[in-house]
């Protein structure tokens, strides 16, 4: 069976409602505790900032897929951008969409002027050794760099 045609778009404020439910099955896969509610109102900010990107993935009957690029500008590297989210459903997995994400977040990142798109690998209690090796195939390097956070 040929597989159906895959359409890769920026979403807007008018795609909180289905974009919403990909962000709830992609925290609670990779165990997050963020409420569905505050997934939610922060994706609601995220689609109409002029900061963001999210780009999805779809097919003619449903979302596959998003990811969620941000830019932030620091003494150190200027604008950066980073690849904040970025999650395919299992079902449509395999099938190099999370590949195409990555690359529109590379090509949206160097259009706002970035020199580096940056990701954080979360474990959240589990094994992310796949990400590690994911993420080096798609061009990123370990720089042995550690973030550290303090809750507010």
């Amino acid at each position: 069976m040929p597989i159906a045609p895959v359409l890769l778009r920026t979403a807007g404020p008018a795609d909180l409602a289905t974009v919403s439910p990909l962000a709830v099955a992609f925290y609670t896969e990779d165990c997050f505790d963020t409420s569905e509610h505050a997934l939610r109102s922060n994706l609601s900010v995220l689609l109409a900032s002029p900061a963001a990107r999210v780009a999805v993935v779809q097919s003619e009957a449903q979302l596959l897929g998003f990811a969620i690029t941000t830019t932030s500008f620091g003494l150190e590297n200027g604008l950066i951008a980073e690849l904040e989210d970025l999650f395919v459903l299992p079902t449509a997995r395999r099938r190099g969409l999370g590949s195409r994400l990555i690359g529109d977040s590379v090509a949206w990142a160097r259009e706002q002027g970035c020199q580096r798109l940056e990701l954080v690998i979360a474990p959240n209690g589990r094994d992310v050794g796949h990400l590690f090796d994911y993420y080096i195939a798609h061009g990123f390097r370990d720089e042995d760099r550690h973030l550290i956070g303090r809750p507010l």
